[in-house]
């Protein structure tokens, strides 16, 4: 068999791959839409409001994260955006803001940036065909790239580049996976605080594997950095500057406990957070921290609110800004100040 019939065979196992997982979200929920009205209620409350959202509602949040990595995954991979029917829907519907094709040079990278972009880009299409006539529009998302961009406030919070410098995550692959793990793991860590919001079975079912579609993500990105690090350490150094730069916005301490419960997030160099209570914990040396884990092995999870915190680049009370200039769409859509 020639390696063209080998590639071909590939491409269509892996085509086939896709249409079964598509096939089995669409099986999880059947074949009903959610409905605001349907979809069961229950009490979501935080320190500082509380308001009764539903499983429309929790899914809405997730596609409206899912609009992001979709939109800046599809730019930096193929140079254009999502498909205008993609995005409309209920609330106000929003432009994005820059994006621009990234002229890879390590062809894997290249391929990671497809991939992901396909596999976001169905997420988007499964929650909308999920959601029906309850779908929330994209809401305006800045991916673009200038002094005071979402990318470059991001990037100066965490010293990568100067205060007033822009930070370009489409100016070679090494700054693309620091741009992407900016938000790379918030949405691994916003899909399991969000599982327990969910009511229904099906739904909650669905999520999971969305869930591992995203931790696959992440995990990838973080394993390439850890790797390009060895030979480039600025590399590492830069993810872990904006893994204690996500825990200053959303109040898990600034990294300050080495798998500590206040500690909600773990760059990808051991040690790399400061271990105040090693004197009561084992921690095993490693050579690399590509999976991020609480003592007991497990992922950790974020709140809605201290999700907007990160994606809105503000630890306060917020109900807009960073990669939504406008705020999100939908009820769950505003901050409280992180603790």
């Amino acid at each position: 068999m020639t390696e063209s019939m080998h590639l071909i065979e590939a491409l269509d196992a892996r085509v086939e791959r896709r249409s079964e997982r598509r096939e089995f979200f669409k099986n999880a929920l059947g074949a009903a839409a959610i409905t605001a009205a349907g979809a069961t209620a229950l009490s979501f409350s935080s320190a500082a409001s509380a308001q009764t959202i539903t499983d429309a509602d929790v899914l809405n949040f997730a596609l409206n994260l899912e609009y992001l990595e979709a939109q800046f995954y599809s730019y930096a991979a193929y140079g254009t955006g999502l498909d205008n029917s993609l995005l409309s829907g209920t609330g106000q519907q929003g432009a994005v803001l820059g994006g621009r094709q990234v002229t890879f040079t390590d062809p894997i990278v290249q391929q990671y940036a497809r991939e992901i972009a396909q596999d976001e880009i169905a997420h988007v299409k499964f929650l909308r065909s999920a959601l029906g006539n309850s779908a929330v529009a994209q809401p305006a998302i800045d991916v673009s790239v200038s002094p005071t961009s979402a990318f470059s406030t991001a990037a100066q919070a965490a010293g990568l580049v100067p205060a007033g410098t822009a930070f370009d995550p489409y100016f070679s692959d090494e700054n693309f996976l620091l741009g992407a793990f900016i938000f790379e793991d918030v949405g691994v860590t916003a899909y399991k605080g969000a599982a327990p919001l969910l009511t229904s079975k099906a739904y909650l079912e669905a999520a999971a594997g969305l869930l591992a579609v995203e931790a696959y993500h992440a995990a990838i990105v973080r394993t390439t950095l850890y790797g390009k690090g060895i030979d480039t350490p600025a590399l590492r150094t830069s993810a872990d500057a904006i893994s204690k730069a996500r825990d200053s916005l959303d109040g898990g301490g600034a990294n300050t406990v080495m798998f500590g419960a206040g500690d909600l997030d773990q760059g990808i160099s051991p040690y790399s957070q400061t271990p105040t209570n090693l004197a009561t914990t084992q921690v095993a040396v490693t050579t690399s921290n590509i999976v991020p884990l609480d003592a007991n092995g497990i992922a950790y999870s974020r709140s809605t609110s201290q999700v907007l915190n990160i994606v809105y680049l503000n630890s306060g009370a917020a109900s807009a800004g960073g990669f939504y200039p406008s705020g999100m769409n939908g009820n769950i859509k505003t901050s409280v100040a992180a603790s």
